[in-house]
């Protein structure tokens, strides 16, 4: 099978349930969700999703990332993340913003992103219940960047 990477335009909430494994409350993905584009990932069966934003002129965010739990470890996300540096490669910066999880962050920096910065107890006043992921509770959104524009392999040897 061949990796094959689509926009969705239409019922974007049928892809709810996996972006459920991102970001766990559903009216924090409705915040994003319409006003993003949602982007996913096949090969064989649908394997990722992503949703971007664009934040301001020039400067775009992936409010979601999320791939199916068994096929997770086995480049999709990395795979993701290269298509859509790719697709916005005229924008000056791709944001995330994550927990301070110790899978996610050496993910994000593995892909070429590197510290920009915190946003204080986001977890803690905009979620409902507090979330708990590999066994830490996370409190802060820790934003990573990348420069747009750039070679993706060029920016991901720094790591």
């Amino acid at each position: 099978m061949s990796i094959r990477i689509v926009q969705v335009r239409k019922k974007k909430r049928v892809f709810l349930p996996l972006l459920l494994l991102a970001d766990e409350q559903e009216d924090m993905i409705a915040r994003y969700l319409d006003r993003g584009t949602l982007f996913a990932l096949y090969d064989g069966g649908l394997r990722a999703v992503c949703v971007v934003t664009e934040e301001n002129d020039g400067v775009f965010e992936v409010k979601n990332l999320a791939v199916v739990p068994e096929h997770q470890r086995r480049g999709y996300g990395r795979a993701m993340l290269r298509f859509v540096r790719e697709r916005y490669r005229g924008g000056r910066l791709l944001l995330v913003g994550t927990g301070e999880s110790p899978r996610t962050v050496p993910f994000y920096q593995r892909c070429g992103f590197t510290f920009s910065h915190r946003v204080k107890n986001f977890f803690l006043e905009h979620y409902d219940h507090p979330i708990i992921e590999d066994g830490v509770l996370l409190q802060d959104m820790v934003y990573f960047q990348c420069r747009l524009g750039e070679t993706v392999d060029a920016a991901e040897e720094q790591f």
